[in-house]
């Protein structure tokens, strides 16, 4: 039997390293894709059950907490992305492609929040302080910016004190 050479160590090191990496993006991917299928399946099923029963606002209710599985999915699936890319290939290409991906996953992460919440996720703190009255808990209201400086109403000019 042949002793392995010094050089053959390192690949083999690093192929382990590639595999690992890859197998835990791989397993990352999989918790993301069963959060947002399972989510969807949990929602149904309590939807349905809500139906049946004929409770109100069930739609609503539906939509937030498919939208809150589907958040959290999207959570997993950014993560694994970016063990993979940044770990495995490390080049300008992969990078930019990661980018990319980040963007829109963000996009629509931003997008359900303020369709299952009704708010920003920079407006969560606002949200959090309104106080809670009858109306507002069964649906939520936007909280609007804040308003910026409006210019006031031009006054008519004078020409030596007249109109």
């Amino acid at each position: 039997m042949r002793p392995l050479c010094e050089s053959a160590l390192p690949r083999i090191a690093a192929m382990t390293f590639y595999e690992a990496v890859e197998t835990v993006g791989k397993a990352i991917d999989g918790v993301g894709v069963a959060v947002i299928a399972l989510g969807a399946l949990i929602s149904a099923v309590w939807a349905v059950t809500r139906l049946r029963t004929g409770s109100v606002d069930v739609y609503r209710t539906f939509r937030e907490r498919l939208g809150r599985s589907i958040l959290l999915g999207l959570e997993f699936l950014v993560a694994a992305d970016i063990i993979r890319t940044v770990a495995v290939t490390p080049d300008a290409r992969s990078v930019a492609v990661l980018g990319g991906i980040v963007l829109i996953r963000t996009f629509l992460s931003f997008s359900l929040q303020l369709e299952v919440t009704g708010y920003w996720p920079w407006q969560s703190a606002r949200a959090r302080q309104q106080p809670a009255s009858p109306q507002t808990s069964q649906t939520p209201q936007p909280v609007q910016p804040p308003a910026r400086h409006a210019r006031p109403e031009p006054q008519p000019q004078t020409w030596r004190g007249r109109p």
